[in-house]
């Protein structure tokens, strides 16, 4: 089975092409430092199999958080938490990718201070949301360098690869997106300027990230609404960075309120068109949890690797039931070997 195989981009071997995708658990404790909930979440995940575990949105800044209960590496104690987490998921043969974000307007953290929140522009969510203030120059300077010093400490926590969170409606999706982005300066109005804050990020992270190990960002390829960002845009905007990334992570959907048809696989025809226009690797994502799904697209050259995050939080030894219920020959961890022996 493709999804068995291993797969390796720069430096980073993975021992098969299942990812368990960054899904918020909004755990942390007030200063945005892991504990036990994380540490046994992702280490049973690794234990259970999977070939790329990418730790969920880490905020570089405290009012870069989504909530008051995530996760933040804009300090050395976040770091070193962090750090324990990937040395137990690398322990029991997973790789392991820290995702860096800064949530711009949805920050909801420190909900009563009606300032707190920046974005590209001055427009809220929705009515539950507060009003952002709008960046500044020098503001997006700052975020540039904490984003930069996030980096710099993944890096020395040992992270395997970096992603950053270009998607679903977060600060640096806001600036891709013509809904969220009514800028007039050299930040906003063509696809160009709208990815300028994107590019500015990778170049600042390239100066700091080990040049052996892979960075990935993740983008939603579509907002689901027809004045807002389309596939076609997305493959433009891939094209520009494409010098500073390895791998690219389709997701869609978050920036606004839309509807969206789901289904099994709902998001695998961005991921294609982004791999083959772009020709860059793709991680493609998306109510993904049936062998034969992953097979089928592993199989059609649609993606390279496959991230499940629904199924992986109902099963974290989803892989190593597949491998159990289709005979595959698996090295299973030793203190499971006789449960997973081979059946007759």
């Amino acid at each position: 089975m493709k999804l068995f195989q291993e797969y390796k981009i720069k430096n980073m071997a993975l021992r098969n092409k299942i990812v368990l995708p960054p899904m918020d658990m909004y755990s942390a404790d007030a200063e945005g430092n892991a504990n036990d909930i994380h540490f046994n979440h992702y280490v049973s995940r690794a234990i259970g199999g999977t070939g790329l575990i990418i730790v969920e949105a880490t905020a570089i800044t405290p009012n870069g958080r989504i909530s008051d209960k995530c996760l933040g590496i804009w300090n050395e104690k976040q770091q070193a938490g962090l750090e324990k987490i990937a040395k137990a998921c690398q322990l029991h043969g997973a790789k392991v990718a820290l995702q860096i974000n800064h949530a711009g307007r949805k920050c909801t953290a420190e909900g009563s201070n009606k300032g707190y929140t920046i974005a590209p522009s001055p427009i809220a969510f929705d009515e539950s949301y507060r009003v952002p203030k709008e960046i500044t120059l020098a503001q997006i300077k700052e975020v540039v360098e904490q984003f930069k010093a996030a980096a710099s400490r993944a890096a020395k926590a040992g992270f395997d690869a970096l992603e950053i969170h270009g998607a679903h409606g977060y600060l640096i999706s806001e600036f891709l997106s013509p809904l969220t982005n009514k800028r007039t300066d050299e930040y906003g109005g063509s696809l160009e300027n709208r990815a300028r804050f994107l590019i500015e990020v990778l170049a600042a992270i390239k100066t700091v990230w080990p040049e052996e190990k892979p960075i990935i960002v993740r983008v939603s390829a579509s907002d689901h609404l027809v004045e807002g960002m389309q596939p076609e845009q997305m493959v433009e905007i891939i094209k520009l960075i494409k010098p500073y990334i390895d791998l690219v992570h389709v997701s869609s959907g978050g920036v606004a309120l839309a509807p969206i048809e789901l289904y099994p696989g709902y998001q695998v025809k961005y991921s294609e068109m982004i791999k083959h226009q772009c020709q860059i690797p793709t991680i493609t994502v998306g109510l993904i949890k049936t062998p034969e799904l992953v097979e089928e697209i592993l199989g059609n050259d649609r993606a390279d690797l496959v991230a499940m995050g629904r199924e992986l939080f109902r099963n974290p030894a989803w892989v190593l039931q597949t491998a159990y219920a289709n005979n595959i020959d698996y090295e299973y961890p030793q203190f499971y070997k006789e449960a997973f022996r081979k059946k007759k």
